[in-house]
């Protein structure tokens, strides 16, 4: 989860920071494929960018600035793996409003949703893996940091980053989401290059973002249309949020920038999109 009105810097030397169909991915897990505009995703792999220097994982923050008005809204679907108790007690980690909003918009998104999420929304993460209008990708199992001093998050170590992403995989595909994409996004947008490293072979792309919502613990929803508003260039990623106890006014954040990037001629796409037409490889 990331602070209101603070633009996060991801730590890393190359700057900036949920996969199967035929072709086995990391662990098992195939490369999935873009979603057409049928109500069945496509088999063809997605696009992923090439591993960076020494097969460094590669990292994607947003689109070509040439190709038209084109921007990716995502949604961290954030849950930690002792936020259970809190879930039991009523506690709500999904926005079933900002789902229901993105499909009567009609908007494609790219959700990286947490294994945990998947473990405790599971009907919600199969719903989401099987429609075409949205692309479920990984944030990690347990939504701890990747690096040290990553706004107060509990951190995994380095030996234990790579068998996390795995997890949330595996979580994934257990609640029924057929074809988790080969993107992750770092938990807090932390990462470095032994974070980098960890991941490397497993054939994912990192996404981070180059628009800042500023929905995470936000009470001013109009506060947030402005920074989504002032933020968004041709081939943006803006990062928001689906957990509604943490960002109760991202529904009617979307509700209001989705018609006015319209009217400003902005056409909404997934991830996936940018990445192809950032020359990632299928």
């Amino acid at each position: 989860m990331i602070p209101l009105a603070r633009r996060l810097t991801a730590v890393c030397a190359l700057g900036a920071a949920l996969t199967a169909c035929g072709t086995a991915g990391p662990t098992g897990t195939a490369h999935p494929a873009k979603s057409s505009a049928s109500s069945s995703p496509s088999p063809a792999r997605p696009p992923v960018l090439a591993p960076g220097p020494g097969g460094l994982t590669p990292v994607f923050e947003h689109g070509p600035r040439t190709r038209g008005k084109t921007v990716a809204l995502t949604f961290d679907a954030d849950m930690t793996a002792d936020e259970g108790r809190r879930a039991a007690s009523g506690e709500h980690f999904d926005n079933p409003g900002l789902i229901a909003a993105l499909r009567s918009l009609k908007v494609p998104a790219t959700v990286f949703m947490t294994g945990r999420w998947a473990d405790q929304y599971p009907a919600e993460a199969r719903s989401l893996g099987h429609e075409a209008q949205f692309e479920v990708a990984n944030h990690s199992y347990s939504h701890y940091a990747f690096t040290e001093d990553c706004y107060g998050l509990p951190t995994v170590g380095a030996d234990r980053m790579r068998s996390d992403v795995e997890r949330a995989y595996t979580s994934l595909r257990k609640a029924g989401v057929p074809r988790p994409m080969p993107y992750f996004r770092f938990p807090g947008g932390c990462y470095d290059q032994q974070a980098l490293r960890a991941l490397s072979g497993l054939g994912v792309t990192a996404v981070q973002w180059d628009v800042v919502s500023g929905d995470a613990f936000a009470t001013d929803a109009d506060a947030v249309v402005r920074q989504v508003l002032d933020g968004v260039k041709p081939g943006s990623v803006v990062v928001m949020h689906c957990t509604r106890s943490a960002a109760p006014t991202t529904e009617r954040v979307v509700r209001s920038v989705v018609p006015e990037l319209r009217k400003r001629g902005y056409r909404f796409v997934k991830v996936s999109e940018l990445i192809g037409e950032s020359g990632g490889n299928r």
